[in-house]
């Protein structure tokens, strides 16, 4: 998802540091500062550019001992010291070597030309992932406006997302999952222009999600594992991410119809363990480039629609733990591309003899006669019986 194909100057910074954050660990990463002589006294003050943050136009607190090759380095080293000066806890030492001005040797921080004036030399990527640092994020990180990647998942990070955040004009990939954040959605990332993989899964962030996030043309939504709670929006279909998970979160409410709108980009989305009350709407078979659907531990209901057979990329359906009744539709089993169907704890009564041909299927605790560990035929009856007397209208879902 991260290599989207998108002819600006963006995604080559991107691509490049993509390469070069996958073939450098820290452990190469890592160097010897080139200045070591900043005072402890002056390294332990918040540093901040008043300008940029809402006073007088200098940098404050910055070692008149230090030099640096041009302004945007000197913003970054503030940046950095300030994101250094907020973290309580940094059990492997990754920001040991923080010190001093050649920032671009900081463990984590990687440089390159500038965009706009490939002669200067800026930061463009901070990666901590994994490095277990507690802490929050300062607001002068919004002085990184160079940045392109912003990765610091699986940390103890907490607090909000920092407003200033919305001054990464470049920021391509934002990745704060697997961390402590919390509050509401953070609006910020709404007015990042070149944002396309936003990643905010297993934190603690909770409410509603804003429809705008389906207007941002991203390439990837991961905001799963949080406490976000609201019906998806009609508009869900603008969107047109190639991934979207959603999963363990409070979402209710039906699946709009316009996902069908979804089909020239998206290939995955996952649903699980939420609150979503509907049929699956036969939009759904719009979806040509469609690999993977997991909408299990929901409360879906209704018969399968037949559309689902014109998915023919489809590689994994799973659907189970939820209240889907009737027949399995012989074309969904057919699809040419189907490995994994997990279609268990429902209750259809009838299956193709295709669907126990697959790879992987999974079929128990349904109401099938003649299939081994099936609900029991009063289980069944039950649930007839009160579906003929509260007939299921998806069209009113």
């Amino acid at each position: 998802m991260k290599n989207i194909l998108v002819t600006n100057n963006v995604v080559v910074l991107v691509l490049g540091l993509f390469v070069t954050f996958t073939h450098i660990p820290f452990t190469i990463a890592r160097r010897n500062p080139a200045f070591t002589h900043a005072t402890s006294e002056d390294s332990a003050r918040v540093l901040y550019y008043s300008h940029e943050l809402g006073s007088g136009g200098e940098f404050d607190s910055v070692p008149s001992a230090l030099t640096f090759d041009n302004s945007r380095l000197k913003r970054a080293y503030v940046a950095l010291q300030a994101m250094k000066q907020t973290m309580i806890s940094d059990p492997f030492n990754l920001t040991s070597n923080w010190v001093g001005s050649n920032v671009c040797n900081y463990t984590g921080v990687f440089c390159s030309p500038s965009l706009d004036d490939p002669t200067i030399k800026t930061v463009a990527g901070i990666d901590l992932n994994h490095g277990d640092i507690a802490g929050n994020l300062p607001e002068e990180l919004g002085l990184l406006d160079d940045i392109a990647l912003f990765h610091v998942n699986s940390n103890r990070f907490c607090g909000k997302l920092p407003r200033s955040l919305e001054k990464m004009k470049h920021l391509y990939e934002l990745d704060v999952s697997n961390n402590r954040f919390a509050g509401k959605f953070p609006h910020v990332v709404l007015r990042m222009p070149n944002l396309k993989y936003l990643d905010l899964r297993f934190n603690n962030f909770e409410g509603k999600v804003p429809k705008e996030l389906f207007e941002k043309k991203l390439d990837a939504i991961f905001i799963n594992d949080n406490r976000f709670g609201f019906a998806l929006p009609d508009n869900m279909g603008n969107s047109p991410v190639t991934v979207i998970v959603l999963a363990n979160n409070m979402f209710h409410g039906c699946l709009p119809t316009t996902m069908g709108n979804m089909s020239d980009t998206l290939n995955e989305m996952v649903l699980s363990n939420n609150g979503l009350h509907s049929c699956l709407p036969k939009e759904i078979g719009s979806l040509k480039n469609f690999q993977v659907l997991d909408a299990r531990n929901n409360k879906l209901m209704g018969e399968l629609p037949s559309s689902i057979g014109e998915m023919k990329s489809l590689e994994r359906l799973d659907l189970s733990h939820n209240m889907f009744s009737g027949a399995v539709p012989g074309t969904v089993c057919s699809m040419p591309n189907l490995k994994k169907f997990n279609y268990n704890h429902n209750f259809f009564n009838g299956e193709a003899p295709t669907c126990l041909d697959l790879e992987e299927s999974d079929d128990v605790k349904n109401c099938f006669h003649a299939r081994p560990v099936q609900r029991s035929r009063l289980q069944c009856k039950m649930f007839l019986i009160r579906a003929r007397a509260r007939p299921q209208n998806c069209k009113r879902l």
